[in-house]
């Protein structure tokens, strides 16, 4: 009904056992590549060179898929920038038995175009074929707004924890300390995991993210934990082939039937790796909920830092 985007893309993968969970659902690990590698065709389609993905915003999964099914990610430019674009990613899952079809998760993530050489991309405006796409041209602008102010808002809220050194802490006697949460887990970056221009694969990274952070939950939780969100995902520089990358998770919080781990992500070449100077280039808060044998939510106990 209506002409598509001349820049969306459209990837449909079928969820085979090597991608699921022990549940036997999709695991998130692989949905998030799937998710950045689709958005990034779409980026690329547009600005007719690279892309690098610059941040996600808040993704939220609403659905399950499991074994046997279908997930259909359909990615489009909304807006674009001076060298930036929002691309918009929408992820369905089909039931092939019953041909129904149910929306996974609805993200958006900002791509930076990166140019051949010293120069700069500027890149075209977006073509607008529909009243779909001239409302999300219309709030890609809103959502950079708050981004952005999302970002300064949270800056200055640590600055100002930092000089107050006013610490949180948990008065019950049941509260369980997080120190046992710490999970850190290395990962070498090999050219399976890279890119087309050498940079490692966001998409790889946010799997490797979540593998970290789950099993930090589970300590907690004892379950396996179901990712709900990822929140604040945003990329502080580049990494590349032959990088060593140090994840560091820990539950920071629970909140009755969910937890939120923060996972913070370091990258060494073979120089930083020998004198141990790091480079922050990610961090992200991941929320799960865990579920026993009878599908019930499980309550997380209240917990001290």
């Amino acid at each position: 009904a209506g002409k598509r985007s001349p820049m969306a893309v459209c990837m449909c993968q079928a969820v085979l056992p090597a991608h699921a969970g022990p549940r036997g659902q999709l695991g998130a690990g692989p949905l998030l590549r799937w998710m950045d590698a689709a958005a990034c065709l779409a980026a690329e389609k547009h600005a007719g060179v690279s892309c690098v993905t610059a941040s996600m915003d808040d993704i939220r999964f609403e659905e399950a898929a499991r074994v046997g099914q279908i997930i259909s990610i359909r990615t489009k430019v909304n807006r674009a920038f001076k060298t930036s674009m929002e691309v918009g990613i929408k992820v369905t899952v089909q039931d092939v038995l019953t041909n129904t079809e149910k929306i996974v998760s609805v993200a958006y993530a900002t791509y930076v175009a990166k140019p051949v050489g010293a120069g700069e991309v500027e890149l075209k405006p977006v073509e607008l074929l529909s009243a779909e796409d001239h409302l999300e041209h219309s709030l890609a602008i809103e959502r950079r707004r708050i981004r952005l102010g999302y970002v300064q808002v949270f800056q200055k809220l640590m600055q100002e924890s930092n000089k107050e050194g006013d610490f949180y802490t948990c008065e019950e006697k049941d509260a369980v300390s997080t120190e046992h949460t710490h999970v850190q887990s290395t990962e070498l970056v090999l050219p399976p995991h890279a890119n087309h221009h050498g940079n490692a694969f966001g998409g790889q990274i946010m799997a490797w993210m979540q593998t970290v952070a789950s099993i930090s939950a589970s300590r907690l939780c004892r379950s396996h934990p179901i990712l709900k969100s990822v929140n604040m995902f945003k990329f502080w520089g580049p990494s590349f082939v032959g990088d060593r990358l140090v994840f560091n998770a820990i539950v920071n919080n629970t909140f009755h039937n969910s937890v939120e781990v923060g996972v913070r992500v370091e990258a060494y070449n073979c120089e930083e790796w020998i004198k141990d100077q790091p480079r922050h280039i990610n961090s992200a808060f991941l929320t799960f909920s865990a579920v026993n044998d009878k599908g019930e939510l499980l309550t997380f106990p209240r917990v001290k830092p």
